[in-house]
């Protein structure tokens, strides 16, 4: 389920001026049970933690990384929650959120982050 303006913006409150979400999507921890929020703006990716039993209320930002941070591979696991390693936390997120996690990092793919070509040119 897509997340409501109002997530929106209580996400948007917790970023510095200016930054606008370009992507956002849910996430649980594995270990913590905790609940967290992703945000990719164009020059960073936040971790928003959230409040005891309110999923939708980010009320700290856990942690920044710059936006070339790759929030991928997600990890399939046969009937388990996909997951994401971002820093040190293993989160689950929704299958829906699966296409978004895979834009974001397609975003900031450059040559460094493709495999060197196993048949140069000679």
């Amino acid at each position: 389920m897509p997340l409501s303006s109002v997530v929106r913006g209580r996400c948007r409150d917790l970023l510095p001026d200016g930054e606008k979400i370009r992507y956002l999507f849910p996430a649980s921890s594995v270990a913590a049970l905790s609940d967290y929020f992703i945000v990719v703006t164009d020059n960073t990716v936040t971790v928003l933690g959230c409040r005891w039993f309110s999923r939708h209320r980010p009320s700290t930002v856990q942690a920044t990384y710059p936006r070339r941070t790759k929030l991928g591979p997600v990890e399939l696991y046969g009937s388990l929650s996909p997951t994401v390693t971002i820093g040190p936390l293993l989160l689950e997120i929704d299958d829906e959120y699966v296409s978004v996690v895979r834009a974001a990092d397609a975003e900031i793919l450059t040559a460094d982050y493709l495999p060197p070509d196993p048949l140069p040119e000679l």
